[in-house]
This record gives C-alpha cells, sequence and structure tokens, in this order.
C-alpha cells in the first residue's frame, strides 16, 4: 500500500450552540429578582491547519467523521456558557479544501494557516435579553443553533519549484535521485513511480529548490487513461516545468508535442508555465546524435543533454532551472 495519499472525503460537523438559560433570580431579599439567565456559548467549529510536517493526506485515509464539541448552556447569574472546543485537521501544504459541489473553500499554503471548513452554531440568548415594559419576568430563553454540517473533499496537489513532465521510463526518477537525497523507485518498466516523489536539490552557495517527480504521462491522460487526472493536477502548483525525452525516444519533437497536449487538454493554463525542455539518457548519443536531434526543435525550443548516470549535463541543467527560477 503507498503510502502517498492526495485525496480524502470526509463528512465533517460543528457543534451545536448551547441553549440560553430561562433563569429567575430568586434570593432571599430580592423576591422579585427577574431574569438572570445567561447566553448559550457557541458549537465548536471544524478547522483545517496546515502543517509543515506533512507531506501527505495518510493520517485522513480512515477517517469517515469529524465532530467538534456541543457548546455550553447558559447558566444563572447571566453566565454565558463556555464555547464548544474547535477540531482542527492538520493537512499538508497545498492542499485545497472542496464542499460536494466542488466549490474551493479554501487552500493552505502556509504552515500554521487556519481555514474554518465548518462554523459552530450559535448560542441561544438568555431571557435577560426578552425583558420588557410589558413582560419583566420572561420565562423563556432561545435555543441554541445547529451547526454547519456536510462532507469536505481534501485535494493535495504538490507544491514544488520545478515539476518533472515526461513518458513513463523518460529517466525523471533517475534525475530526482542523482540530484537530490530522495530514492524514488527506479526500474525499466513503465509507471515505475506511482506516487510523486519530492527532492531537495543542493545549489550553488548552499542554495537549493525543490524538485517533484510527477508519475509519467501517457497520450490520453487527460481524459484519464493511464494515472490520468490523479497526478496531472500536481503539476499545477510547480513554478516551473522540466519535461524530459529519452534519448532513444523515435521521434523527440513529437514527444514533447504529445506531453504538452496533454496539458493543454487538461489546463491550458500549465502552458503559461515557464519550462525547459531536456534530453535525458544523453551518455547514450555522440556528439553527431545530439546535433541531429537539436535540429528537430524550433530555435526558441532548444533542448539541453544530460544524464543522470554519469552526471554529464547536470551543472548545466541546475543553472538552467536557477535561472528560469530567479531570473
Amino acid at each position: 500500500m503507498s503510502n502517498f495519499v492526495d485525496y480524502v472525503k470526509i463528512h465533517c460537523k460543528s457543534g451545536h450552540g448551547g441553549a440560553g438559560s430561562a433563569h429567575l433570580r430568586r434570593e432571599k431579599y430580592i423576591p422579585k429578582g427577574g431574569p438572570d439567565g445567561g447566553d448559550g456559548g457557541r458549537g465548536g467549529h471544524v478547522i483545517m491547519r496546515g502543517n509543515a510536517q506533512e507531506w501527505t493526506l495518510l493520517p485522513l485515509r480512515y477517517t469517515r467523521h469529524i465532530k467538534a464539541d456541543r457548546g455550553e448552556n447558559g447558566a444563572k447569574n447571566q453566565l454565558t456558557g463556555a464555547d464548544g472546543s474547535d477540531i482542527y485537521i492538520d493537512v499538508p501544504i497545498g492542499t485545497i479544501a472542496k464542499n460536494e459541489e466542488g466549490e474551493i473553500i479554501g487552500e493552505i499554503l502556509e504552515d500554521k494557516q487556519e481555514i474554518t471548513l465548518m462554523q459552530g452554531g450559535k448560542g441561544g440568548k438568555g431571557n435577560e435579553h426578552f425583558k420588557s415594559s410589558t413582560n419583566q419576568t420572561p420565562r423563556y430563553a432561545q435555543p441554541g443553533m445547529d451547526g454547519e454540517e456536510g462532507f469536505v473533499v481534501f485535494e493535495l496537489k504538490i507544491l514544488a519549484d520545478v515539476g518533472l513532465v515526461g513518458f513513463p521510463n523518460a529517466g525523471k526518477s533517475t534525475l530526482l535521485a542523482s540530484v537530490s537525497a530522495a530514492k524514488p523507485k527506479i526500474a525499466n518498466y513503465a509507471f515505475t513511480t506511482l506516487t510523486p516523489n519530492l527532492g531537495i536539490v543542493d545549489y550553488r552557495n548552499y542554495k537549493s529548490f525543490v524538485m517533484a517527480d510527477i508519475p509519467g504521462i501517457i497520450e490520453g491522460a487527460a481524459e484519464g487513461k493511464g494515472l490520468g487526472h490523479r497526478f496531472l493536477r500536481h503539476i499545477e502548483r510547480n513554478s516551473i516545468l522540466l519535461f524530459l525525452i529519452p534519448a532513444d525516444s523515435e521521434s523527440h519533437f513529437q514527444e514533447f508535442k504529445i506531453l504538452e497536449n496533454e496539458l493543454t487538454e487538461y489546463n491550458p493554463e500549465l502552458l503559461d508555465k515557464d519550462f525547459i525542455i531536456s534530453i535525458s539518457k544523453s551518455d547514450l548519443l555522440d556528439d553527431e546524435l545530439k546535433k541531429e536531434i537539436s535540429a528537430e526543435f524550433p530555435e526558441n525550443r532548444k533542448p539541453l543533454f544530460f544524464s543522470g548516470v554519469t552526471g554529464e549535463g547536470l551543472v548545466e541543467l541546475k543553472d538552467a532551472v536557477w535561472k528560469k527560477l530567479h531570473g
């Protein structure tokens, strides 16, 4: 079972508001003390909170229901009941919450950021609020109100500086393993990577950037084929895109166009991002073949060549990424 979970649906219910008190003041020397009831406390909220230590929604995978506490009832001496305890749902940075209709409630972009998903019910008013010239001793109070309730969909979109885009076996995992401490699974068959992997890439002068290895795209992914939409959405949250075309591809430029088309079909705005085209596994090529491959691409889209195995071209590739990020 994968320990990466990027989608969960939970039934959430905030707390019921406490009832107001209808207490009347009754003391030995004050026979007609009048209304003395306090207000009820509000019900607890259901709150989504960012947690930089989390990177997956796995802790929520088997959570079906979340319910906040109800508010306490008002008491005599016009004492307001305590508010119900809020309940917090810790999620990774990059998590979006949606309602059942698919409308976005909010998204977490920072550690400790809080977004209220379900408001607790308001507490009822005590009988003190209903006193009037014609009703000096109201014997009724307002009940507490129901809290909000409904299903919330939590969807994680990985935040990274650069996202790797390519067909299965394009060499994305090898590149990530060679430039960071990440240890993605690497093997010679399609869809080795079934979950996104993140790695911190060290750069010059103690600088760094975050690279995301997104599971391979295939032609038709935007229509749900292969791993489909599940991982295409992670590409939306990357600052720049790094396209990887393997050196042993039959048509390098055509493969890039297929990848470009899949992103456009899924979300045309993805192609507004800065991107770099690269040819992986370039240890398989001599200088003449590199020139032939480069000639397939337009002048403004010339690829960079690198090998994650030998390290060839990795410094130049990191330089290009850094320039796109901070140029």
